[in-house]
């Protein structure tokens, strides 16, 4: 089982080690680790056994430090800012190349929140990188709200958790994003729209869960090169469209006899190292010249599941 304590120089050290450790937020306890590295990311979907790559929420302790990481804040952003945190508020914002595309599952936005927890915002003001957390539970299982939950549920997985007490549980975070200047609410939680068109006026309430950015049913066409996508036996797929330009995304084997582009997504078979080029991959084949994409299912296993969940909704 995992250490519980307050011992903000030892999380410190596991999170500078791409290791992973619970902290509390005014809501629930996180499962956090380096939003900046993709092992640090990785060892997150594999804890939870996160069936998909949702996009996760990055955590810091000011203004200043998300401007650093996004290519800007617009000016209604700021004034929720400054408004609401720290607090359950999240902001959709253009990420800047220090964002891995993994944090955002490909996405050009990047979210992030100030949590309202005293003990958390003092460990994000040291680090000198964001945290990714979710919640800190297996997929499916209740959220938890105190140390013990943490460990009862991911003690064999992580190696520390910071008490911060008993959690304040409230909505999830309200989540906002924009269109040039105008707001666009993506998730209803913990700031009432009252008070959010307060601050900046009238807003726009787009919350189908399919474009939820931190939740499972990402928009199918967010996956998408913007080529049509068939998943299937590589070699046979290729025969049957001789008369298309055609880009291949394979785990392992190297087509590149047949193709001009082939990515190949690990070409020592470690799904790991797959998951990591997977988005990487997806905006290779986003070229002019590219007609057809053409790629296989890794084995069903493990981050298998999520590369695999991925790429199904690419090929709609």
């Amino acid at each position: 089982m995992a250490q519980i304590g307050t011992d903000i120089e030892h999380a410190i050290s596991l999170l500078e080690s791409d290791e992973l450790v619970g902290i509390p937020t005014e809501t629930v306890y996180g499962l956090a680790g380096n939003a900046l590295s993709e092992s640090a990311i990785l060892k997150i979907y594999t804890a939870k056994n996160r069936p998909k790559f949702d996009p996760l929420i990055a955590h810091t302790y000011s203004i200043e430090a998300v401007d650093q990481l996004v290519k800007e804040i617009p000016s209604n952003a700021l004034k929720l800012a400054e408004k609401f945190w720290p607090g359950p508020l999240t902001l959709l914002l253009e990420k800047s190349e220090k964002i891995p595309d993994l944090l955002t599952s490909g996405l050009p936005r990047v979210a992030f929140r100030i949590p309202n927890h005293l003990l958390t915002l003092q460990l994000l003001e040291k680090l000198n990188f964001p945290l990714a957390a979710p919640s800190a539970n297996p997929f499916g299982y209740v959220s938890p709200v105190e140390a013990n939950h943490v460990n009862e549920q991911l003690g064999d997985k992580i190696n520390y958790i910071l008490d911060g007490g008993r959690c304040q549980v409230g909505l999830e975070s309200t989540i906002i994003g924009f269109e040039g200047e105008d707001p666009v609410i993506h998730r209803l939680g913990g700031i009432a729209v009252e008070e959010i068109e307060e601050v900046i006026g009238k807003v726009k309430i787009e919350t189908n869960k399919s474009s939820n950015p931190t939740a499972p049913g990402m928009l199918k066409s967010h996956y998408s090169p913007g080529r049509q996508l068939i998943i299937g036996e590589i070699e046979k797929n290729v025969q049957k469209h001789l008369d298309k330009n055609i880009g291949i995304i394979s785990f392992k084997d190297d087509y590149s006899q047949l193709v001009k582009s082939n990515f190949i997504l690990s070409a020592s078979g470690n799904l790991e190292e797959a998951a990591s080029n997977l988005f990487k991959a997806l905006r290779q084949m986003d070229d002019p010249e590219i007609d057809l994409v053409l790629t296989e299912q890794v084995p069903d296993e493990g981050l298998g599941l999520a590369i695999n969940d991925r790429l199904r909704r690419a090929a709609v």
